[in-house]
């Protein structure tokens, strides 16, 4: 008998994502082989498998609460939002085709075999699997062929746990409402809630637990207080950083590394900020739709992106690129990543209509290169160098797309990085303005320190940034033992 148990959520966004991975390091601490599962999942914020595949980046961090290594199988199905209303479907870390939203509802449920072989492999090297369900299963209209909440755990027979955000308010009604929603075999498999992000006295709230066991019949495993640095972990996908607007430590202050982004509305891989936050003298500014690029900015970075040129539209859209001609002219600096780095050179072409209609566009002519779409996606590992500063980066590329320097400017660019026999990027000789393709290099402490010592002179922090994660994790996971009854969940599980 497989032993895993899978948590729902009554939203989006409640927190599922974290709590498994807390769970996932708190039952890995006790001994436990654990592995982290996720049956189809919708995110632009992606990591790279060593197989060279792509997952979802909330199923790579729970693999390293889990402390192994990630697998595409963690998540088989992953849908990549390039419109309002189609997607790039990846099936076990590799593109199975674009679709739009109506056609994959319709067409989900020839996925199950899929997913339920992923699952098997996972359970059959693991003590218990911590599934994690999408979205929330109350979403009855989505019921018919799904493969993300209830259907999954009927078809696998697996117990589920119900997660409510008490954060955003009317958390008993939506317990209870969820409950009242499911058909009786799918309400038969809830087998207790737990209600997450508490703020305050928790005696206040001892009558609403009862008031949610009496009315929705679910007894609670637990009361979860808000963990606050939850922020120093990589998010699932872009809600936090389309609500909030500055991110940092040292705001205001006369020191500060002003960073802005502007958020483009298929941002991707955004988590390749969260090293920038994590340092003490840099304030990062997530710039929404409307904004200006503040004429204080030190640096404006471009994200990657799941639709370049859709996105490069939006840029334009909303003035950013006169923002950042200014921003030029004022002797800031600019790196583009991925998608933000094709964004910056001469043109953009698109002759197999990959990302639409749209068979080429200009670029925004910082940088003396051109890109040409591609079907074929490129997905590794890498590590390699600096060039100007020497020292070592790790990170991973996942895009599609070539793009090459016109070599008749050669005297006024230099490549920015090394990896392996090759060289990848583009930069300025000033500087200035400098791009590549690689997502995750400021996870490399001492890149980040000489990258960031170019902007303002400054001594290095003695940030570890994969350590100061860790470190959360097991905070994180102290935190679950505290308030989730464990024992509990893993008996619900099947452990003996």
């Amino acid at each position: 008998m497989t032993v895993a148990i899978m948590f729902q959520g009554t939203g989006s966004d409640v927190g599922k994502s974290l709590l498994v991975a807390g769970i996932a390091r708190a039952l890995s601490n006790r001994g436990l082989k654990v592995r982290p599962f996720k049956p189809q999942n919708m995110s632009n914020n992606a990591a790279v498998t060593p197989c060279g595949g792509e997952i979802g980046r909330a199923q790579a961090l729970q693999a390293k609460a889990c402390r192994v290594e990630t697998s595409t199988d963690m998540n088989p199905v992953l849908l990549k939002p390039q419109t309002d209303m189609g997607s790039q479907v990846i099936v076990q870390g590799k593109i199975w085709g674009n679709t739009n939203t109506g056609n994959y509802w319709t067409r989900r449920h020839e996925l199950m075999p899929t997913v339920f072989e992923s699952f098997h492999r996972l359970a059959d090297e693991a003590d218990i699997v911590l599934v994690e369900g999408a979205g929330s299963p109350a979403e009855v209209n989505l019921r018919s062929g799904d493969i993300a909440n209830m259907g999954f755990a009927i078809a696998a027979q697996v117990p589920v746990i119900l997660i409510g955000d008490i954060d955003r308010g009317g958390v008993i009604a939506s317990i209870v409402g969820t409950g009242e929603l499911l058909q009786q075999e799918e309400k038969d498999l809830v087998r207790g809630v737990i209600i997450n992000k508490f703020r305050g006295d928790l005696s206040l709230f001892k009558s609403g637990v009862s008031i949610i066991e009496e009315k929705s019949g679910f007894s609670s495993l637990g009361v979860v207080p808000y963990f606050k640095d939850a922020r120093k972990l990589p998010d699932e996908d872009a809600v936090s950083v389309q609500s909030g607007v500055s991110i940092g430590n040292s705001a205001g202050e006369k020191d500060t590394i002003r960073v802005a982004v502007p958020l483009i509305s298929r941002i991707s891989n955004f988590d390749d900020f969260d090293p920038l936050i994590a340092e003490e003298d840099v304030e990062l500014t997530f710039i929404h739709p409307g904004d200006v690029i503040p004429a204080e900015t030190d640096l404006v970075i471009l994200p990657g992106s799941k639709a370049t040129i859709g996105d490069l539209e939006f840029f334009r859209a909303q003035g950013w690129d006169i923002d950042l001609l200014a921003h030029v002219r004022r002797g800031g600096q600019v790196l583009g990543i991925c998608g933000g780095y094709q964004m910056l050179g001469t043109l953009i072409s698109d002759p197999q209509g990959i990302e639409g209609e749209v068979a080429s566009i200009s670029g925004l002519g910082l940088l003396p290169v051109t890109t040409v779409l591609t079907g074929n996606k490129k997905l590794t590992e890498v590590k390699g160098h600096d060039i100007t500063s020497g020292e070592t980066i790790t990170g991973y590329e996942m895009h599609v797309g070539v793009t090459e320097v016109d070599e008749t400017q050669a005297n006024d660019i230099s490549p920015m990085l090394s990896i392996g026999q090759r060289e990848e990027g583009v930069q300025l000789s000033t500087g200035q303005v400098s791009g590549c393709y690689l997502h995750g290099l400021f996870v490399s402490d001492n890149y980040r320190a000489a990258f960031l010592n170019r902007i303002k002179k400054r001594e290095a922090s003695a940030l570890s940034f994969e350590k100061e994660v860790d470190v959360t994790l097991d905070a994180l996971a102290q935190h679950m033992e505290e308030n989730v009854n464990l024992d509990k969940l893993l008996l619900i599980a099947g452990y003996k």
